[in-house]
């Protein structure tokens, strides 16, 4: 029995190309797309370092009270 051929996985640069283009037909604007990109990308490497705001920063190569005033800023425009 032979295995099935499996898909060749996309690169991210494929990836993200694919992503630009809907973001684009949707109307989603530069400034929009980098906010919401960098709160992904925050979020996720704060999860992996368990909320460890200096781990944290370290890894995204900012300083700890840069990475501690955007988190700041997220949980206000988050708020009613």
């Amino acid at each position: 029995m032979s295995e099935p051929e499996a898909k060749p996985q996309m690169r991210l640069k494929e990836r993200l190309e694919i992503l630009c283009k809907e973001m684009i037909d949707k109307g989603i604007l530069y400034s929009e797309a980098m906010e919401q990109f960098e709160h992904c990308f925050i979020a996720e490497v704060l999860r992996k370092n368990d909320g460890n705001l200096l781990r944290t920063a370290s890894r995204l190569g900012i300083h700890r009270n840069t990475l501690s005033k955007k988190v700041r800023e997220k949980k206000k425009r988050r708020r009613p």
